[in-house]
């Protein structure tokens, strides 16, 4: 009995390939409570203000460059937050980022402590708007990562940082791990 080979596989195109990068932000609260938040104008979603971290550049570099950039003011930069590990897709692409979220303060007579904004930016040649938001306001909010609608409206940890890890849909739902981090 003759046999006929079985027909290859048919191939499938590779998924896309992930990006991976580096991302430092700022947890800008006000005493009031409020955070700020950014978007570039043409986008409909909202997230904390920073941006890459350079060759070389410490996340604290990184957020005041970022922030001396766009807005033309500075932050005082405090301890760690959280360490973030956001899986996500935008315009198409795959991207792994590892963010490191750092608190911080409007300096006295900043824009951001002499007035309520909202206030206008540039991100190269788009146009950033930051604004305050009242942590009620939040859960409403298409935020992104999507884990800091609940994370955000949650006092600040004595405790260290946080380690989360999230994933945007379709993949499982954001999972925080509420391990403190300690660094001797």
């Amino acid at each position: 009995m003759t046999t006929t080979p079985a027909a290859p596989p048919a191939s499938r195109p590779a998924p896309p390939p992930i990006r991976t990068r580096q991302r430092a932000a700022a947890v800008v609260r006000r005493a009031d409570g409020r955070v700020l938040l950014h978007r570039l104008e043409r986008d409909t979603f909202w997230a904390l203000p920073g941006g890459a971290i350079e060759p070389g550049e410490s996340a604290s570099e990184a957020i005041a460059r970022e922030l001396h950039e766009e807005l033309d003011t500075a932050v005082a930069l405090g301890n760690l937050a959280f360490v973030v590990e956001n899986f996500f897709c935008h315009a198409g692409d795959s991207y792994h980022e590892i963010g490191l979220y750092l608190h911080a303060t409007p300096l006295p007579g900043s824009l951001l402590a002499a007035s309520d904004g909202p206030y206008e930016g540039v991100e190269g040649n788009q146009t950033l708007i930051f604004a305050w938001f009242p942590l009620h306001e939040l859960a409403a909010l298409d935020l992104r990562p999507a884990f800091l609608r609940s994370a955000l409206a949650e006092p600040p940890s004595s405790a260290g940082a946080l380690h989360i890890v999230h994933r945007d849909a379709p993949q499982p739902a954001s999972a925080i791990v509420d391990t403190p981090l300690s660094f001797s």
